[in-house]
């Protein structure tokens, strides 16, 4: 194709004799938005990797065009002298050092080996101004929110004279606000000719940017459709994506719901570091058997630090409140005591907070009852490999089998470990914090099965998402939270998203 920036043709890459990539092809033309979507372990991350040059020539097979020529990227410093930069999930940034430190980090404004910071955050504010951002370049990145982060590495990678930009989630962590921002931003970068490569799961933003999108599965191209000739519907993409019908996006349940389960009254936390400021005011909630209950609120509306006091104490200082289960006063003074009281967390960080990435399936599965797998204080490697092998089966974990490192699976694969580490503890109470960010939507729907099973099972639920969507469809009854306080509670059944951002925005008013 005359236009093509990039032609990936017949691309394969195999790890330990299981096969990544199989003849893939991907063709990006110039000066377009280019969306790659599929379900976790499609091949979507592994195929950025080889165009960046992560996974080096001769590693995979397969050629690569780039501006007219066959390129053979030996590692990301080949690739990136050449325009193409990626922006991973997980932010390349170094919070205590400064926004224009951070941009001009291995390529400083040095003469001599003395750098010139005059002419650094001049620069720097050039590049901020083309993203949006009005910060000092001497700001700290730990002392900005993720969205305008997302902002600063795409400034970096301006910095670079980039000509392919490649997004790998780039609004898995940002609200609604902060996500349009840099959707816009992606266009205005297009306008001036730059060329863009989106991997994400939100196929409601694809549909708003991508001049065309490409589909993986099972590590092979399945078709690339182009939305110039008209848009593609989002039941077309999911269809391509999962190979199946998916009729709906949430499964029935029965809702049977028994009596209350679990309380909080007058739960109060301060800042770990600000005693000053008070970061949940006053809350009340309840939680029945059997029940699903949602806390919807934007970013920084103090729902990850409730969930965090509650367990254990994992975050926050001066906690005040009472915490009841089945009306019994609980100790929740560390996560142990949380633990042993039913109370289990699925972390909306699960690659730093939630496994170990350099353990197995298998010991990160009984981590949370290592008394489960263990006789007379030793852990029984027969038992512990005969649990993780139960729940692989039970939650259809995809992987090699549970000696796998859990950092070589996909997001989805890894989330659903970190549910069965914390099934295999028992839980009256599973808190779930974001549980399906990052997550293609046939693995939500198995996420979404397993959360409506436990609900059945008599188990109480509390689900925070910055997805209303996903509440909507999922919950019973839906707490809204806005700066640290609980400003509203309605039964799903009548909530909308409308009435949820209503409430926020008369609680700011």
């Amino acid at each position: 194709m005359d236009d093509a920036i990039l032609d990936m043709r017949g691309i394969t890459k195999d790890f330990h004799g299981v096969s990544a990539l199989s003849n893939v092809n991907l063709t990006v033309r110039r000066g377009e938005i280019h969306a790659v979507v599929g379900e976790n372990g499609a091949g979507k991350s592994t195929l950025m990797k080889v165009l960046s040059g992560v996974y080096p020539h001769p590693e995979y097979g397969g050629e690569i065009r780039y501006l007219g020529q066959e390129r053979r990227f030996r590692g990301i410093a080949d690739s990136e002298k050449l325009g193409i930069i990626i922006i991973h999930q997980e932010l390349a940034l170094v919070p205590l050092l400064s926004i224009a430190e951070n941009i001009f980090l291995g390529h400083e404004t040095a003469t001599r080996g003395v750098i010139d910071w005059a002419l650094a955050h001049r620069k720097t504010r050039e590049l901020l101004a083309k993203v949006g951002l009005k910060e000092s370049p001497a700001t700290l990145v730990d002392d900005i929110g993720v969205g305008k982060q997302q902002l600063v590495e795409i400034a970096k990678a301006l910095a670079k004279e980039v000509k392919l930009l490649i997004l790998d989630e780039p609004t898995a962590s940002l609200n609604e606000s902060d996500s349009d921002a840099l959707l816009n931003l992606l266009l205005e970068l297009k306008a001036q000719g730059i060329s863009c490569i989106l991997i994400s799961h939100k196929l409601n933003e694809i549909a708003k940017v991508a001049d065309a999108i490409t589909v993986l599965r099972d590590g092979a191209t399945i078709t690339t459709l182009d939305c110039r000739e008209g848009p593609a519907s989002e039941d077309l993409i999911i269809r391509a994506m999962v190979g199946r019908e998916m009729a709906d996006r949430y499964p029935r349940r029965e809702h049977r719901v028994g009596e209350t389960l679990f309380e909080l009254r007058d739960w109060r936390v301060r800042h770990p570091l600000h005693t000053e400021r008070e970061v949940v005011k006053g809350v009340n909630l309840s939680v029945r058997r059997g029940e699903i209950v949602g806390i919807a609120g934007l970013m920084g509306a103090g729902r990850t630090e409730l969930a965090m006091s509650v367990f254990g104490r994992s975050w926050g200082r001066q906690i005040t409140g009472s915490a009841l289960m089945e009306g019994r006063a609980l100790d929740l003074s560390t996560v142990q005591k949380a633990v042993d009281a039913g109370i289990a967390y699925v972390t909306e960080d699960r690659k730093s907070l939630g496994l170990v990435l350099g353990e197995s399936i298998a010991v990160n599965t009984t981590l949370a009852n290592l008394p489960g797998v263990s006789r007379a204080g030793v852990i029984d490697e027969g038992r512990e490999f005969a649990v993780a092998t139960d729940y692989r089966t039970k939650l259809a974990t995809r992987c090699a089998g549970v000696h796998q490192p859990v950092v070589n699976l996909s997001g989805g694969n890894q989330q659903k470990v970190v549910l069965a580490k914390w099934l295999f503890a028992n839980p009256k109470l599973l808190i779930l914090d974001e549980p399906t960010r990052g997550i293609d939507v046939g693995a939500k729907f198995e996420i979404y099965t397993l959360i409506a099973r436990l609900a059945e099972e008599g188990r109480a639920i509390l689900l925070i998402s910055s997805e209303m969507p996903e509440l909507l469809g999922m919950c019973d009854r839906i707490y809204v939270m806005n700066e640290g306080e609980l400003i509203a509670e309605m039964n799903a059944a009548e909530a909308t998203q409308e009435k949820i951002m209503r409430a926020i925005v008369s609680a700011g008013a």
